[in-house]
């Protein structure tokens, strides 16, 4: 692996920080599924990627550990400008530590384009690895339990009583959770850029489509 690509312990100190900012953001938003554990898994999907793709590690932290600064409701009228706000705030902070001046504006980038909503196409490889990262903790076991704790937070019906699998209709996701699925998570592996994400989103994917079959008989 390149030497750009190791995380040194000088990474510490700069994720010590980010971790103690975003603790602080975190304290006063009250969304479960964007909690710290939501960052740390984001942070721990973008080590894995880096261990495979050549990019500036120092830049992928930052914005894995910062992508969600800024959080806005998914109901929320302004929730596609979120990742910018985010990513303006971000780039206050770094400029409080000791983060390196010219690389303030692509951490900025990565963090703008990890939004699924803001439809901000990513320009450069650390951008895209923190994208795949953040849509993999979409995605598996863990993103059918963040499906529903948002969908219970939007107090959105579990199923389509007639058609809960989508097979008769287009889905619907702002009145039915399980619609959800078939609205966006299902395509995320496809939309993966790097070849270690698509590969953990296909196998994530396969466990989501049998979680399905089995509440399809329970149903």
């Amino acid at each position: 692996m390149d030497s750009k690509n190791q995380i040194s312990f000088g990474f510490q100190t700069l994720e010590q920080q980010c971790r103690e900012f975003i603790e602080g953001v975190l304290s006063e938003v009250d969304d479960s599924a964007h909690d710290l554990n939501h960052m740390l898994r984001v942070v721990k999907n973008a080590k894995l990627i880096l261990e495979q793709e050549e990019a500036d590690a120092e830049i992928v932290i930052a914005a894995a550990w910062l992508h969600d600064c800024v959080i806005i409701p998914k109901n929320h009228p302004d929730r596609k400008r979120a990742s910018m706000l985010a990513a303006e705030k971000a780039g206050n902070f770094l400029k409080g530590i000791e983060f390196p001046k010219e690389k303030t504006d692509a951490t900025k980038h990565a963090i703008e384009a990890h939004s699924f909503s803001a439809g901000i196409s990513p320009q450069s490889i650390e951008a895209k690895i923190v994208q795949d990262a953040d849509r993999l903790d979409a995605i598996g076991a863990i993103g059918i339990a963040r499906c529903f704790m948002v969908g219970g937070k939007l107090d959105r019906m579990l199923y389509n009583e007639d058609d809960p699998f989508c097979e008769k209709r287009d889905p619907d996701d702002t009145i039915w959770t399980i619609d959800h699925f078939y609205k966006k998570l299902f395509k995320l592996p496809e939309m993966m850029h790097t070849e270690a994400a698509k590969k953990e989103g296909h196998v994530r994917v396969r466990f989501m489509e049998e979680y399905l079959m089995k509440l399809k008989r329970e149903i």
